[in-house]
């Protein structure tokens, strides 16, 4: 499991380790206040090994959205 996120495909999938980090807490600390897994198989897997799961099959990603702050300043 650990391999997995040393994995330079996945790493590049979210676009950085930082990113990879940053999407792997969110989702864990949806998964703590009762969000569901978005994956079948979770019997035996660790709340880390189901978000990484999540990734791969692409259940959960960066949103790579402008923020609408941004946006505003942008305009000016």
């Amino acid at each position: 499991m650990i391999d997995d996120l040393k994995d330079v495909e996945l790493i590049e999938k979210v676009g950085g380790r930082f990113k990879l980090t940053a999407l792997i807490q969110r989702r864990m600390t949806e998964l703590v206040h009762g969000s569901r897994p978005l994956i079948e198989d979770t019997e035996g897997k660790t709340m880390m090994e189901i978000v990484v799961q999540e990734i791969i099959q692409d259940k959960i990603a960066i949103d790579n959205g402008v923020d609408s702050a941004d946006e505003e300043l942008a305009g000016q």
